[in-house]
């Protein structure tokens, strides 16, 4: 057998491979949601060796963010919200602006560090940046938007989405400086 024909048949194509990349966008999403959820419950229930709400607001109001309960609470709501909803494909280029605008907020907090130092703001700008790519590409076939007459995706949604989180964003921010 010869190089090209084992080529030949690795690229056939199969009825698996009209799915592939709804599959690729599933265990990206189910797996990504849950971890995203799961930093919320820390912040709000001290789940999955978190600090808990009352740590989470002392830890929210030494960086500026006062009052610390508040805003450790939208954190913890909009991490696990957002979370939930792209883990499930539900709403997905609503659960793309929360995560972005979560995440801008996150990174603004760790900023002083730089990108890649202790502390730094790498896994928040990798978080956004996922956030995003859902916001325009959809959650896929496998998910509970498929077929929901509000489903979408493309250009004008994603960057929609993009800007409302970023909208958030900029809010949020605002009422840390005013606060």
């Amino acid at each position: 057998m010869t190089t090209k024909s084992v080529l030949d048949r690795a690229t056939t194509n199969t009825q698996l491979d009209g799915v592939s990349a709804d599959i690729g966008l599933l265990i990206i999403r189910v797996v990504f949601g849950a971890l995203l959820a799961a930093h919320g419950t820390q912040k709000l229930f001290g789940w999955f060796w978190g600090y808990g709400m009352d740590a989470t607001a002392g830890m929210f109001d030494g960086m500026g963010y006062n009052p610390g309960r508040f805003f450790g609470t939208l954190a913890g709501l909009s991490e696990l919200a957002g979370g939930l909803l792209l883990a499930l494909g539900l709403l997905t280029p609503l659960a793309g602006a929360i995560v972005v605008g979560t995440m801008i907020n996150a990174i603004n907090a760790s900023w002083g560090p730089g990108l890649f130092g202790q502390g730094g703001w790498e896994i928040g700008l990798l978080f956004a940046v996922v956030g995003a790519g859902f916001a325009f590409t959809g959650a896929g076939r496998f998910s509970l938007d498929n077929g929901r007459p509000w489903h979408r995706q493309g250009f004008a949604v994603g960057a929609a989405a993009v800007a409302l989180g970023v909208i958030a964003a900029v809010i949020t921010l605002i009422f840390k400086w005013v606060l």
